[in-house]
């Protein structure tokens, strides 16, 4: 078994829900934090993420929704999140343009060199 302390940046180019980082299917990932930045300097974006669950079909469970105010950053997990194999996180924002963009600080534990 093996710990990679990893981040992941992420910018919403449009209104699309888009995958930002996905678990592989030979670890695990704890997250320790998603900050997450708008960069408008006028007004506040409504932002949206959501956990994947890959063990039940592929079902989608918000745990962040919330106005980011201009040019200000908030930590859309601060209690962390725990990702299996084959989870994932979602961000949708209400507006595009590479307004919002943040940063994913997490622990990948894979199975290589693991035992039995």
């Amino acid at each position: 078994m093996s710990i990679f302390y990893k981040n992941q940046g992420f910018k919403q180019a449009d209104t699309s829900k888009a995958t930002v980082l996905t678990c592989p299917i030979d670890g695990t990932i704890i997250v320790k934090s998603i900050y997450c930045a708008n960069n408008d300097a006028s007004s506040s974006i409504v932002v949206n993420m959501n956990f994947v669950d890959s063990s039940d079909s592929s079902t989608e469970y918000e745990f962040f929704r919330d106005d980011v105010p201009a040019k200000s950053q908030v930590n859309a997990s601060p209690q962390g999140l725990n990702l299996e194999a084959g989870d994932a996180i979602t961000v949708q924002a209400a507006t595009g343009s590479n307004k919002i963009q943040g940063l994913i600080s997490y622990a990948l534990i894979n199975r290589e060199n693991e035992n039995g």
